[in-house]
């Protein structure tokens, strides 16, 4: 029997194609206007990914009918899936002046709890340099609703981060590597080193 027979279906739980991590905090949690520190990336999904659109998309939907008793609260009814705020966001619509959301969809997601990271072998990873904003990965995220000071919506949990590649850096800042050229080395003058 393989490993993959036993795992149970989620039906709101979503491993993604290849994707690039934007606003990559993964490594330390962070607190947003005193709020619970957590773990976070924003997902970027190359719009012709339709596969992992799809799945995500229909784990939104699942996480809805999953959560129809939070998201109706006090109400009559539940709210239409149109009507409440979800995870999956056009990034030309959102971030026109942002070349790396041009073409993409994204969305945030987040958790309490560091994420797991590995690489293509599945090995851990545990540098903080191998993984940052602008690298391409796989990322496994759980959806579900939620109701919280009259917001309510379907919400991207993040799980586990699989390196597939490196990438350019965003956000602006250079690697140390990419700033020295081996010219300068071949000037200093040996006797100088000595």
């Amino acid at each position: 029997m393989s490993i993959t027979a036993n795992k149970v279906e989620n039906p709101c739980k979503v491993v993604t194609g290849v994707v690039r991590l934007s606003y990559a905090n993964i490594w330390q949690p962070k607190s947003i206007k005193d709020g619970t520190p957590k773990y976070s990336t924003s997902v970027l999904i190359p719009k012709n990914d339709a596969v992992t659109v799809g799945k995500i998309k229909a784990a939104v939907e699942a996480a809805y009918r999953e959560g129809e008793n939070k998201l109706r609260g006090n109400a009559k009814s539940v709210p239409p899936l149109a009507a409440i705020k979800t995870p999956l966001r056009d990034g030309d619509l959102e971030r026109p002046d942002d070349d790396a959301y041009k073409g993409c969809w994204f969305l945030n997601a987040n958790s309490t709890t560091a994420p797991g990271v590995v690489n293509l072998a599945r090995e851990p990873i545990t540098d903080t340099s191998k993984i940052y904003s602008g690298v391409y990965a796989r990322v496994s995220l759980a959806f579900f609703a939620y109701s919280t000071n009259g917001n309510r919506g379907v919400a991207a949990g993040l799980q586990h981060i699989q390196k597939v590649r490196d990438g350019e850096p965003l956000g602006g800042k250079s690697r140390a590597e990419d700033d020295f050229d081996d010219e300068f080395a071949t000037e200093i003058d040996d006797d100088f080193l000595a």
